[in-house]
């Protein structure tokens, strides 16, 4: 249960796969890990390589919300357009006494598209706390597949995300809808016609519990005391 618990403190994006050519709406989900401090920035920076060329975000409540557009390092062509500028960054920040707090989260959502024909988009996030502190989700995950102290919210397009994402981590609720039963089911055997050896056993332990009871049956029937032809019983003595 570790691997999945840890993956679900991270900061991640919602749904993890797009189409190239859709308008995708990704919503930035952002734990605060701090036991002392409350978060009052997210920065999301957004691909150069293989630009948005427009993205737009829902308001959330008691943060400002930032769309940076800036000149891009190389010019792109996009479907025999020439793109010099694009969209490279997305900056939430708190207002007044507003934070996510200790044990809190918070979603951030916007609408990116089109979203480019790549195999996969990197999203990296900087996560300011309030005692100066800056996290940055912002490590690649190496090819053994193995997750990184801190790894970046990564939009999948062309490539399958890794066997361990949520498919993106597609909602924590299917998490618990969906896995809720599974090792159960394993174990029972539920749900593939066969018989598991939770099933054998709670089988073996009923047959047990019932070969016990016929036993104290008998032996209480034959010590029961056997009624006389005159209504009294037998106690091995000669009646008066």
């Amino acid at each position: 249960m570790a691997a999945p618990l840890a993956a679900s403190a991270h900061v991640h994006v919602e749904p993890g796969q797009a189409d190239a050519g859709s308008y995708a709406t990704l919503t930035f989900k952002v734990p605060n890990e701090s036991a002392t401090a409350g978060t009052v920035g997210v920065v999301v920076d957004l691909p150069t390589d293989t630009p948005f060329t427009s993205v737009s975000y829902q308001p959330t409540p008691g943060w400002t919300t930032e769309v940076t557009t800036s000149t891009l390092p190389e010019p792109v062509d996009l479907d025999g357009t020439t793109i010099t500028e694009a969209p490279t960054q997305v900056t939430w920040t708190a207002e007044g006494d507003t934070q996510i707090a200790p044990g809190q989260f918070q979603q951030f959502v916007v609408s990116a598209g089109a979203v480019p024909d790549t195999g996969s988009i990197a999203l990296p996030t900087h996560q300011r706390y309030s005692d100066g502190t800056v996290v940055d989700w912002a490590d690649a995950t190496p090819a053994s597949g193995e997750e990184p102290e801190h790894p970046a919210p990564t939009l999948y397009v062309n490539d399958a995300p890794p066997t361990d994402e949520h498919a993106g981590h597609s909602s924590d609720d299917d998490a618990t809808t969906a896995g809720v039963g599974t090792s159960d089911d394993s174990a029972s055997g539920a749900g593939d016609g066969t018989v598991g050896p939770l099933s054998i056993g709670l089988g073996i332990g009923g047959l047990a519990l019932g070969a016990l009871a016929l036993v104290v049956s008998v032996v209480a029937l034959t010590r029961r005391p056997r009624a006389t032809a005159t209504g009294g019983t037998s106690r091995g003595g000669v009646d008066a």
